[in-house]
């Protein structure tokens, strides 16, 4: 007897709130840009250049004790944050110190970070560096184009295919998905003030492959429905396309979230803003791809006639391999 997360067959009216899907989408795209202008992002050493000194001790941190440790020393913007592991006993206590790149200077010296050194020691003697880690003015900001450059081309990339590929709507539609995966990406993570740094960059892109395939998968089938179903209305013929790919669609965004979420709670501090970007990406990405991706092309309409001369019109590639 084999599992299934769905019945083989399904009738779900996905469109029916199609107005208020469209609503929650806008709203939450506006409300993270909002965000992202109020509140700004967190950005990592990578991005804002300066010093990332890690700390541990036996002892807990004392934040406000180590800002004021180091407050005589006149380095301008230092954060200090505690890092909470739930791997981490009760003996090991993790604080993350950013120094800020100071004038006229590529990097945080090495006296200064002595200094810093000595300054907390003083106030706990246990305490240590486990790392520490320093980028440039110079270098950050082209850390900045060139991330930048890799979105942009990538979601470029991406809209030329799925017009070869199909339709110019079904183009805006897809982008128009990866583009709110991206903003509320952004936006939770300005919310949260999450670090964001060149690993996030990563996970960015790896959401922008993620929500495209599943939008593919779903099109491709749309795509045989409307020829199939020639007079049958439009939102039908999605509201098919999308039952016949839903066990799909949740068999594979649910194997992705559990092997995620184990990350999450247990791979470390390390690398838990990069599994947090995806796992906030695939679920927003699947639920862009089923709703935001489609109600686009919905509202634009579709060919529906491929018996007129100009029915292989922006779908010279529809019959291509997957």
């Amino acid at each position: 007897m084999r599992l299934r997360l769905v019945p083989a067959e399904t009738n779900f009216d996905f469109f029916r709130y199609r107005k208020i899907t469209s609503a929650i989408s806008i709203v939450a795209v506006l409300l993270s840009l909002l965000a992202w202008m109020v509140l700004g992002l967190n950005f990592g050493i990578d991005f804002s250049g300066g010093t990332s000194i890690r700390t541990e001790s036996p002892v807990a941190v004392d934040v406000g004790g180590y800002r004021d440790a180091i407050a005589p020393l006149g380095l301008g913007d230092v954060r200090i944050t505690e890092v909470f592991d739930p791997t981490f006993g009760a003996d090991r206590n993790v604080a993350m110190v950013r120094l800020q790149a100071q004038d006229g200077q590529e990097s945080v010296t090495a006296d200064t970070i002595e200094a810093v050194r000595v300054a907390l020691t003083a106030l706990d003697p246990e305490l240590v560096f486990s790392s520490v880690e320093s980028v440039g003015p110079k270098v950050s900001g082209e850390l900045v184009r060139t991330a930048l450059i890799a979105v942009t081309v990538a979601l470029g990339l991406i809209m030329v295919y799925i017009w070869l590929r199909f339709e110019w709507q079904f183009a805006v539609g897809a982008v128009a998905a990866l583009f709110h995966d991206v903003i509320l990406a952004i936006g939770i993570f300005s919310v949260l003030q999450i670090r964001f740094d060149l690993a996030t960059i990563a996970a960015l892109l790896t959401i922008i492959g993620y929500s495209i395939n599943d939008t593919v998968v779903i099109f491709d089938r749309l795509r045989e429905n409307l020829r199939k179903f020639k007079t049958k209305p439009l939102v039908e013929v999605m509201n098919l396309s999308v039952n016949e790919t839903l066990s799909r669609t949740l068999m594979t965004s649910g194997t992705t979230l559990l092997a995620l979420i184990a990350l999450l709670v247990l791979g470390g501090d390390v690398i838990r803003g990069f599994v947090f970007a995806i796992t906030w990406g695939v679920i927003v990405g699947t639920y862009s791809s089923l709703y935001v991706a489609k109600n686009i092309v919905l509202q634009l309409g579709v060919k529906r006639d491929w018996s007129k001369p100009d029915a292989d019109a922006g779908t010279q590639f529809g019959d291509s391999a997957p």
